[in-house]
């Protein structure tokens, strides 16, 4: 006589294989369970890798605790999430092109370097809507993929929308059809994410199911991915597992783009999560790790360049001013002026000043200048 573990393993095998049978990617899928799902979210390996995911986790936490002002961490890291979110949608831009589109002229600006910007922006945009409720809701989610994509079109209305294989055309998958279908779908989404008693599972294992029914409802036209990528963060936010938007897991899910798409697709072939639940707990501990060491080469660096400046040029040291030259690793006349309440003949002595004490270089591009804070931005153009 069978146990009832072993009972329960050959039923859940079973039910996997038939779904896998009858799951056609060439059909909207409008039986996409709702959540909670009752399924394998808690066995022996997700339990382990969660307590080391959290270990990580809150180390990062700590860490970013350290760095003196907060918006260094929110305007360097969030344009690295950015940039890398954006190329697993292949919007492909390099270091010196995203910061350049920052300060020079609309005309000179890469279009991939804009909507990298456009996602930061988003991205801003979704910290400051969860800030006044500590919810995200439909409207929420709504006015991030607006802010992406600088469209209102909304839920998809119109049907024929499926995900292709761009290599040979072949049809992969197609997201559940019809706007009533797609509000259930998404009501039920939202609630999960906001109703702690909906389902009490731990935050890091409900990231991971909110994440695969998001790219899984798939609610818009345009947007989807880098939309449900700022999901994720603004989750942990809400969840205290972080103050600020500092894991960047899509560094993770670029290295690994195949075993990501795989995983969302063998999910809707058999209902098995306990795979890509492990995977998004590994993106998490990974990209973790990373993190940590990428702020504390930040804040060696920023203490480097405030000793140096305190040393060498002491009339125009202040504290204010680092902060300044972390907040934009390229920066210009204009945000001196505006960020320091100085005047234009002040900024442009203090850059002067900078550049020749070898801290900034002066570039030129049509008929603006602009000036990096190049070892700030080696550090970032190491990582491409």
């Amino acid at each position: 006589m069978y146990k009832k573990p072993q009972i329960l393993y050959i039923y859940c095998t079973l039910k996997q294989k038939i779904k896998s049978m009858n799951f056609n990617p060439s059909l909207p899928y409008n039986d996409l369970p709702h959540l909670p799902f009752r399924s394998d979210i808690d066995t022996v390996r997700i339990l382990k890798k969660l307590a080391s995911a959290h270990r990580f986790l809150g180390e990062l936490k700590g860490e970013a605790k350290t760095i003196p002002d907060e918006n260094i961490l929110i305007n360097t890291l969030v344009l690295q999430e950015a940039k890398d979110s954006s190329a697993i949608e292949n919007i492909i831009t390099t270091h010196d092109e995203l910061y350049k589109s920052g300060v020079i002229d609309n005309s000179f600006v890469d279009p991939a370097a804009k909507e990298v910007q456009r996602y930061a922006a988003a991205l801003k945009k979704g910290l400051m809507l969860i800030a006044k409720d500590k919810l995200l809701t439909m409207n929420n989610i709504i006015e991030i993929q607006q802010e992406i994509e600088m469209n209102s079109a909304g839920f998809r209305r119109l049907p024929g929308t499926t995900l292709k294989n761009l290599k040979n055309g072949e049809v992969i998958y197609t997201p559940p059809a019809g706007y009533d279908n797609i509000m259930r779908l998404m009501e039920n989404l939202v609630r999960y994410i906001n109703d702690h008693e909906l389902h009490n599972a731990d935050p890091l294992i409900k990231m991971a199911l909110i994440h695969y029914q998001f790219e899984s409802i798939h609610p818009f036209y345009d947007g989807n991915g880098r939309t449900g990528r700022i999901i994720n963060v603004l989750y942990l936010i809400l969840n205290d597992l972080l103050d600020l938007p500092v894991l960047y897991m899509s560094r993770y899910i670029i290295k690994n783009k195949s075993r990501y798409y795989e995983l969302l697709q063998e999910v809707k072939k058999t209902e098995s999560y306990e795979e890509w639940i492990l995977f998004m707990l590994e993106s998490v501990e990974s990209t973790a790790k990373e993190t940590v060491i990428i702020i504390r080469k930040i804040k060696r660096l920023f203490e480097s360049i405030s000793e140096k400046i305190e040393a060498e040029l002491p009339n125009i040291y202040s504290r204010e001013l680092v902060n300044n030259l972390f907040y934009h690793p390229y920066t210009k006349i204009e945000f001196l002026c505006r960020d320091l309440n100085i005047t234009r003949i002040t900024a442009q002595k203090y850059l002067s000043m900078l550049v020749d004490a070898g801290i900034l270089t002066r570039n030129k591009l049509g008929r603006s200048y602009y000036f990096v804070n190049k070892e700030l931005f080696g550090l970032f153009a190491g990582m491409e």
